[in-house]
């Protein structure tokens, strides 16, 4: 089982596209070295973005409406 859940995830974002591209981004800047902003036992930086993201600790601004 995934912790935390694709459920609980699609709670914090509108869309599996930006929780994959919020995900992304964040997994990238840890891996480059950015501070940790969650308690996570793991080191990997998917598991702890989707951690960050799921405990509000990460959250995004739409900038565009969709495409018309």
């Amino acid at each position: 089982m995934i912790d935390p859940s694709i459920g609980s995830l699609l709670k914090k974002v509108d869309s599996r596209y930006t929780l994959c591209v919020l995900a992304g981004k964040r997994a990238r800047q840890l891996a480059n070295g950015a501070h940790k902003l969650t308690k996570c036992n793991s080191q990997k930086s998917v598991t702890l973005a989707v951690n960050e993201i799921n405990e509000d600790m990460i959250t995004y601004v739409r900038t565009k409406s969709g495409i018309k």
